[in-house]
C-alpha cells in the first residue's frame, strides 16, 4: 500500500470515531410514558407546569427542595423533585425542560431549562410594530 492510502485510511477511522462519539450528546425529549419506561436512566423530558397542583417550595424552611406537578403534550402528570433553588419566573415559563430520572413515582430533576413566552403570543400589534419597513 502506498503512503497516501495509509493517510486515507488513518483519516477516515478517525472521523468514525469522531462521529461515534457525538452520537452519545444527541439530545431527545420523551414524555412521561416514555421516561417511566426508561426508570433509573438519564431522560430529557419535555413539559409544563400544572397550575392546578400546588407547588412546594419554602425557601426559608429549605431552599434547595422544590416539588411540583408536570404535565407533558399527551396530558400525562409527574411529581417532580428539584433539589436546589426554585427557577425565577418558572410559573411564567411556556415549556421546562426536565434533565434528569424517573425514580419510583417521581421524576428526581438535576436541572430545569425554561423556555420563555412569546413576547408577541398576547399582543399581535406589537409583532407588527416590529416587523422592518421595506421599501422598493
Amino acid at each position: 500500500m502506498k503512503k497516501t492510502h495509509v493517510i486515507i485510511l488513518v483519516l477516515i477511522a478517525a472521523a468514525i470515531v469522531v462521529l461515534i462519539s457525538y452520537t452519545g450528546d444527541l439530545t431527545t425529549y420523551e414524555t412521561v410514558a416514555s421516561a417511566r419506561q426508561k426508570e433509573g436512566k438519564f431522560v430529557n423530558l419535555i413539559a409544563k407546569l400544572d397550575h392546578t397542583q400546588p407547588l412546594e417550595y419554602d425557601p426559608v424552611k429549605n431552599p434547595n427542595y422544590l416539588s411540583f406537578v408536570a404535565v407533558d403534550t399527551l396530558g400525562n402528570a409527574i411529581k417532580v423533585v428539584y433539589h436546589s433553588n426554585k427557577p425565577t419566573d418558572m410559573e411564567k415559563s411556556e415549556r421546562l425542560v426536565l434533565k434528569g430520572k424517573v425514580q419510583g413515582d417521581h421524576f428526581e430533576c438535576k436541572d430545569i431549562l425554561l423556555k420563555c413566552p412569546s413576547k408577541y403570543k398576547d399582543d399581535p400589534k406589537a409583532m407588527q410594530n416590529n416587523q422592518p419597513v421595506v421599501s422598493n
